[in-house]
């Protein structure tokens, strides 16, 4: 039997380029960067000798967002910058999708948001509450705005979900990873709904300062829009950056039946691994092409037949090497 068909019908995005999907796409359009001099933290402290402490001091950040938009002055207390991410884009893919969730069935209606890092912003300052004040200071929600899979939580406590929750942590991929997933639970009948993506909240002086230390990060601060520019001959490391994508999957006969918006349809998805290198890519790019190939299989297309490609393009030297 074939696997069931599913498609998009919301979409919700928080970025450095824009607060919505629109404004992202507006963005994207007119070719405007969302990079700049970081602001949240003092990126441009020196040394005894004159010298900047941080390589880098720039970063996409997100800006002039309202919380209280998406989430009431109580529960935005209790959330990690992450998690405020994750629940307003999911919110806004909700809302884009113009998806009534009382009448969806809680039980086939699942979320899958993943982090690469999760609430580190609230680890780290819970460590300074800890070493300053001691332990009984520290919060009892401390573990719950720390931990990744709270973003899929607190999402399927918003909406009613009450089918698969889970949530996915690998890095760069795990966006990717979180709505190939929720396709998968969708085409295998286990859910008819998915929210699924990710959110990042990273621009905070211990991650800058482990990018910078692996010399990944591009130090031209002085062109910030300019700085990363993947498979270019001049790039030199990519850009931190933060925020969330989220989208609303659906069985092709559910969003049918409820005369949904359909702005397209996931029909192949692929997943390798290198197993090569902690931090390097594979030097004839394999695990990528073997994902790919994994993909069009999937969709039972030929590469031939795809207009777009959407690159990783990281802008560093090796990555963009391999990937081409």
């Amino acid at each position: 039997m074939d696997a069931r068909r599913v498609v998009v019908t919301g979409l919700g995005a928080l970025t450095p380029a824009g607060n919505t999907a629109d404004e992202f796409w507006s963005a994207l359009k007119q070719a405007r960067s969302g990079i700049g001099p970081i602001t949240k933290f003092d990126a441009f402290v020196k040394s005894a000798q004159g010298e900047f402490l941080y390589p880098t001091r720039i970063a996409g950040e997100v800006r002039n967002f309202d919380l209280l938009k998406y989430v009431d002055k109580k529960e935005a207390r209790r959330l990690d910058p992450f998690l405020q991410y994750a629940m307003a884009c999911s919110v806004m893919a909700v809302e884009d999708a113009d998806l009534d969730t009382t009448k969806v069935d809680g039980d086939r209606f699942g979320v899958l948001i993943g982090s690469g890092i999760g609430g580190i912003q609230t680890l780290l300052s819970t460590h300074d509450t800890l070493r300053e004040k001691g332990p009984d200071r520290v919060s009892p929600f401390f573990i719950p705005m720390m931990i990744v899979n709270m973003a899929s939580g607190l999402v399927s406590m918003r909406f009613g979900a009450k089918g698969p929750n889970s949530s996915v942590i690998t890095a760069c991929a795990t966006g990717n990873h979180a709505i190939g997933d929720a396709l998968r639970l969708i085409q295998r009948g286990d859910a008819d709904v998915m929210i699924a993506g990710g959110a990042e909240a990273i621009i905070i002086p211990l991650t800058i300062a482990g990018f910078c230390a692996m010399k990944a990060m591009s130090t031209r601060n002085g062109e910030p829009t300019k700085a990363s520019r993947p498979f270019d001959a001049g790039r030199d490391g990519f850009v931190c950056g933060e925020g969330g994508g989220v989208l609303v999957l659906e069985a092709l006969e559910h969003a049918v039946r409820r005369d949904a918006r359909i702005y397209g349809e996931i029909v192949g998805y692929g997943m390798t691994g290198d197993a090569h290198h902690m931090t390097a890519p594979d030097p004839e790019g394999d695990g990528a092409a073997r994902a790919m190939a994994a993909a069009l299989r999937d969709a039972r297309l030929d590469a031939s037949e795809v207009g777009y490609i959407n690159a990783h393009g990281t802008s560093t030297p090796y990555n963009d090497k391999f990937e081409t």
